[in-house]
C-alpha cells in the first residue's frame, strides 16, 4: 500500500475514545472507594472542640491518634449535624469528660481505602523487585535477552556483502589448503552431485597448523565462495560457570545451522572443548562440563544428515595432538588439512596481496623481501607490512620503500632499538668482537645463511647487538654437517671474546643454549651419533604447532649409562663446534680486528661492504679422515 491511498487518522475518535475511558475509570473509582472524592471535614481548634463538648453540643465523635472526627446535634430541622475535625492533644481526662456530657465516642474506623493502601504494599515491593531482576537479567547475559539467553549460542553470522567478501583470491601461501577446500565449495553449492552417485558429504574439516597461518581466513573464504551463511564460535564460548550451558549452546547453534541450510559452522580453538577426556583428571564417568560439551557435540555431528541439511563444521587448532579420538573418526572430521607457514613463492603472493592495501615505492623488490623472511606466517607478513607503511608514515614519507622493509624485517626479528640503552668503551668493544665473531664464522660456514648484516646496537629485551643471516633458499632438511655448521656459528661470538681478552661474558647465554639444544636433538632425535646409533631417546611429541613449552628435550626412560653417553655425545658435538670456530677466528684474527674497528665506528654494517670484508676470509684446510 502507497503512502497516499494510507488511511487518514481520526483525531476527534481518538480523542474522544480517551475521554471515555478516564471518564469510566473515574466512575468506577467513584463508584467503589466514593470517600476518595468526599469533601474534607472542616478542621478547627481543639480549644473549640472542648467548648462544644461542655456546651452539650457534640453528639458524637471518633477519636483516633492523629485526628478526632465528630458530629454535632442537629440544630433548626435539620436531618443531620456539621461533621467537624480537629487535632487531638495529650489529654488523659477527654474520655471522662465526653462520657459526662452524654457524647457516644469510640475509636476511629479504620480508613475506608486502607485495603487499597496494603494491596499496594503488597503489590508494588514485589513488581520493584521484578524490574530490577529484569534489568538485572538483561545487562548481565550478555545479549539482548540477558541472562535468559544462558542457553542460547553466542555464534556471529557473517553475511558478506561484495564489499566486505572473503574469497580464495584474498588468501595465499597455502595452495594445497586451498585445493582441499574447494571441494567443500562444491560440496556447499551443489550436494546432489555428489549424493546422486552415492558419496557422503563430509561432515567436518579440521584445519591444522601454526598460529597466523590463516586458518580463520580460509573458513571466512570457503564461505564467502560457497555464498552461504557463516557461523563463527570460539571454543571457550560454550564452556561457562553454569552447568549444562555449554552442551545446551551446541544444540541451539546447530538447530540454528540447520534453519540456514546450507552454511559452514566455524569452531575457532577446537582444542578448548576437544582436549581428549583419557587425561582430564576426572574420574570415569565425572560431571566435567567441557566433557558434556563435547560429547553433545559428537552426538550434535552424528545427528544431522546431509540429505536434510548441508551444514559443515570446520574448526581449527594449534594442538591437533590434544584431542579426543572422537572427534578425529571418519564421519566427524573426516578431513584434516594442513595450513602451515608459506615457502618462498606463497610469501611473494602474501607481500603482493598486503603490499597492494598500502602505497609502494616502485623500487620496492617484494621477491628480495620474501626471501628475507623464511618462517614467517601469513600473520607476520602483513605484520611486516604494516609496520613498513608506520616507519615510512614515521619519516613523513609518501610511499613505502626498500629500507622501510629492511628495518620492518629487523624490529620483528631483534626488536626495537634501544637507543637509550648505552654501553661504555669496553662492553661496547666485547659486543663488537662477539658479533664479529658470529659473522666471520657464519661466512664460512656452508650450513649457515648469508651473513647481512652487523649491529652493535642494542634491541629488543636483551640483545646488545646482533647479527643478521638471510638464507638464499628455503630448507626442509639439514644434514649432520650444516648442522654442526650451525652450532660452530653459534659459538663464534663466544670464540671470539676468548681469542682477544682470554675470558668470557654472559653474552653468550642465550648461543650456548641454542647449540646445546640443537646438539641434544641431533643425538636424541636425530640419531646423528655413531655412538648411540640410529635410536630416537627423545619421546614423540605429536603434531605441534606451539613449539615444545617448557621442557625442550623431553627423553624417554633410559638407564644411567644411556643418559652418560647422550650428555657425552652432546657435549663432544658442542665441543668441536666450539673448536672450528676458535680455528677460524685465530686463523683470521687480522680480519676481526679489521671489521671490528669498523663496526665500533659506524655501529652498522651491511650490503655490499660487508661483503667485501667478510669475502676476505679464510676456512679451515680440510682434515683428512
Amino acid at each position: 500500500m502507497s503512502v497516499k491511498n494510507r488511511p487518514q487518522r481520526s483525531w476527534p475518535r481518538l480523542i474522544g475514545n480517551i475521554f471515555l475511558i478516564v471518564g469510566t475509570g473515574f466512575f468506577l473509582i467513584n463508584l467503589f472507594f466514593p470517600q476518595l472524592f468526599a469533601p474534607a471535614p472542616t478542621r478547627v481548634p481543639y480549644s473549640l472542640f472542648l467548648d462544644q463538648v461542655n456546651d452539650g453540643e457534640v453528639a458524637r465523635a471518633f477519636v483516633g491518634q492523629d485526628q478526632i472526627r465528630y458530629q454535632l446535634k442537629p440544630e433548626n430541622g435539620e436531618e443531620y449535624g456539621s461533621i467537624l475535625s480537629t487535632t487531638p492533644i495529650f489529654d488523659l481526662e477527654l474520655p471522662q469528660r465526653l462520657e459526662s456530657k452524654g457524647v457516644e465516642f469510640a475509636a476511629a474506623p479504620p480508613k475506608g481505602n486502607n485495603w487499597f493502601g496494603s494491596l499496594l504494599s503488597w503489590v508494588i515491593p514485589p513488581l520493584i523487585f521484578v524490574g530490577i531482576w529484569q534489568l538485572f537479567l538483561g545487562r548481565g547475559g550478555g545479549g539482548p535477552q540477558g541472562a535468559l539467553s544462558i542457553n542460547k549460542s553466542k555464534a556471529k553470522v557473517y553475511v558478506e556483502d561484495d564489499a566486505t567478501k572473503v574469497g580464495f583470491a584474498d588468501v595465499a601461501g597455502v595452495e594445497e589448503a586451498k585445493a582441499e577446500l574447494e571441494e567443500i565449495v562444491e560440496f556447499l553449492k551443489n550436494p546432489q552431485r555428489y549424493t546422486n552417485i552415492g558419496a557422503r558429504i563430509p561432515k567436518g574439516v579440521l584445519l591444522v597448523g601454526p598460529p597466523g597461518t590463516g586458518k580463520t581466513l580460509l573458513a571466512k573464504a570457503v564461505a564467502g565462495e560457497a555464498g552461504v551463511s557463516f557461523f563463527s564460535i570460539s571454543g571457550s564460548e560454550f564452556v561457562e560457570l553454569f552447568v549444562g550451558a555449554g552442551a545446551a549452546r551446541v544444540r541451539d547453534l546447530f538447530e540454528q545451522a540447520k534453519k540456514k541450510a546450507p552454511c559452514i559452522i566455524f569452531i575457532d580453538e577446537l582444542d578448548a572443548i576437544g582436549k581428549s577426556r583419557a587425561g582430564n583428571g576426572f574420574m570415569a564417568g565425572g560431571n566435567d562440563e567441557r566433557e558434556q560439551t563435547l560429547n553433545q557435540l559428537l552426538t550434535e555431528m552424528d545427528g544431522f544428515a546431509a540429505g536434510d541439511a548441508t551444514v559443515i563444521v570446520l574448526a581449527a587448532t594449534n594442538r591437533p595432538e590434544t584431542l579426543d579420538p572422537a572427534l578425529l573418526r571418519p564421519g566427524r572430521f573426516d578431513r584434516q588439512v594442513l595450513v602451515d607457514r608459506p615457502d618462498l613463492p606463497g610469501r611473494l603472493k602474501i607481500l603482493d596481496i598486503y603490499g597492494r592495501k598500502v602505497k609502494l615505492d616502485p623500487g620496492v623488490d617484494l621477491k628480495a623481501i620474501a626471501t628475507r623472511t623464511p618462517g614467517f606466517s601469513g600473520a607476520d607478513l602483513a605484520n611486516l607490512v604494516n609496520e613498513a607503511a608506520l616507519l615510512a608514515a614515521r619519516n613523513q614519507r609518501e610511499t613505502v620503500t626498500q629500507p622501510d622493509f629492511a628495518e620492518a624485517i629487523e624490529r620483528v626479528v631483534a626488536g626495537l632499538e634501544k637507543k637509550s640503552r648505552v654501553l661504555n668503551e669496553k662492553e661496547k668493544t666485547i659486543v663488537a668482537y662477539h658479533e664479529v665473531g658470529h659473522a666471520l664464522v657464519g661466512a664460512l660456514m656452508p650450513g649457515g645463511g648469508k651473513v647481512a648484516k652487523i649491529s652493535i646496537v642494542p634491541r629488543g629485551m636483551a640483545a646488545l647487538g646482533y647479527t643478521l643471516q638471510m638464507p638464499t633458499e628455503d630448507r626442509f632438511l639439514m644434514s649432520e654437517a650444516e648442522l654442526r655448521d650451525q652450532i660452530a656459528t653459534l659459538l663464534g661470538g663466544r670464540a671470539a671474546e676468548e681469542v682477544v681478552f682470554g675470558s668470557i661474558t654472559t653474552g653468550a647465554a642465550n648461543d650456548l643454549q641454542r647449540a646445546t639444544d640443537l646438539a641434544e636433538r641431533m643425538v636424541t632425535t636425530y640419531g646423528m651419533s655413531k655412538v648411540l646409533g640410529p635410536l630416537a631417546y627423545e619421546k614423540g611429541g605429536g603434531n605441534s604447532f606451539l613449539g615444545e613449552g617448557g621442557m625442550m628435550n623431553p627423553r624417554r626412560n633410559v638407564s644411567d649409562t644411556t643418559a652418560q653417553a647422550i650428555d657425552g655425545e652432546v657435549k663432544e658435538i658442542v665441543e668441536q663446534g666450539h673448536q672450528t670456530a676458535i680455528a677460524i677466528l685465530q686463523k683470521n684474527r687480522d680480519l676481526l680486528e679489521t671489521i671490528t674497528r669498523q663496526i665500533l665506528e659506524t655501529e652498522v654494517i651491511e650490503g655490499e661492504a660487508l661483503q667485501k670484508l667478510l669475502d676476505q676470509a679464510q676456512g679451515l684446510e680440510p682434515v683428512a679422515v
